[in-house]
């Protein structure tokens, strides 16, 4: 299959098609418009937040499917809930007290339309200035346990957080899925999710096959979908974990340089 007969594209946000300030530039809205244009399907593949990602979607102006919170959400092009996995009721404190320790490590949770996070957090507030989307402040020692997407915790000493996601790992293995979207950003789903799982349920529901689908990503977050996907792109900037999972994947230029527009504009506009 040549690259442009691809229908369905897959791109997450954060590293990837947004710019290093975390922003969609104009060249990439303009793009992501002439793809729609040309009759393709584009999902947003994110670990944000789904209201988050909506405000983004929104900016750009295409109706277009979100896989959101690396696949614990997927949202159709009318917002209807496709899909919906929680993190088990039962071990999201346990989860907390382990990462509680330490207390310079930022816990957030994602639970339905709601952000929490554990502390006052300036640059959080800067980077979702756009969405719109705030967070509130919660009790680590009395989480909100129902209707959680994912937790995730933030530190910036990678080595230290994998510490933790080794520890996590032992004792709740079998429940959870744990991987990194950033060095710096440790993330807590449920066991069956993911964003390659994601990507297939939306393209069944629209009667296409993960054999029609083209992926973008950076973190070890998106392995499962850019190895699942008809041809999955890795950003130039990605972690060297994430080319170690994907040796054999094309690698394309960083954020910083549009490469995911200007690979769209060349292969499939």
């Amino acid at each position: 299959m040549t690259v442009a007969k691809y229908h369905i594209v897959a791109s997450d946000l954060d590293g990837t098609l947004l710019a290093p300030n975390h922003q969609l530039n104009e060249f990439s809205k303009k793009t992501l418009v002439e793809l729609h244009n040309k009759g393709k399907t584009f999902i947003f593949a994110t670990g944000r937040h789904h209201v988050d990602v909506a405000g983004i979607r929104e900016q750009v102006g295409i109706p277009a499917f979100m896989i959101t919170s690396n696949g614990a959400r997927v949202h159709d092009l009318d917002d209807n809930l496709l899909y919906s996995k929680n993190v088990d009721s039962d071990i999201v404190q346990p989860i907390i007290d382990i990462i509680k320790k330490d207390p310079n490590i930022r816990i957030n949770i994602y639970q339905d339309d709601e952000w929490f996070i554990n502390q006052e957090d300036e640059f959080l507030k800067k980077f979702h200035k756009d969405s719109g989307f705030a967070y509130g402040v919660f009790n680590v020692d009395k989480a909100p346990t129902t209707g959680i997407a994912k937790i995730f915790f933030v530190y910036p000493d990678h080595e230290h957080l994998a510490k933790f996601e080794d520890e996590i790992n032992q004792q709740f293995g079998e429940k959870v899925n744990a991987s990194f979207s950033t060095p710096f950003c440790l993330e807590i789903m449920a066991a069956e999710v993911s964003k390659g799982e994601a990507l297939k349920a939306v393209a069944e529901s629209i009667g296409y096959k993960l054999e029609d689908c083209i992926a973008f990503g950076d973190g070890m977050n998106d392995v499962e979908m850019l190895s699942m996907a008809g041809k999955g792109l890795v950003m130039g900037s990605a972690h060297q974990k994430v080319f170690d999972a994907l040796p054999d994947n094309e690698v394309i230029g960083t954020n910083a340089e549009d490469a995911v527009a200007h690979y769209l504009k060349d292969h499939l506009i």
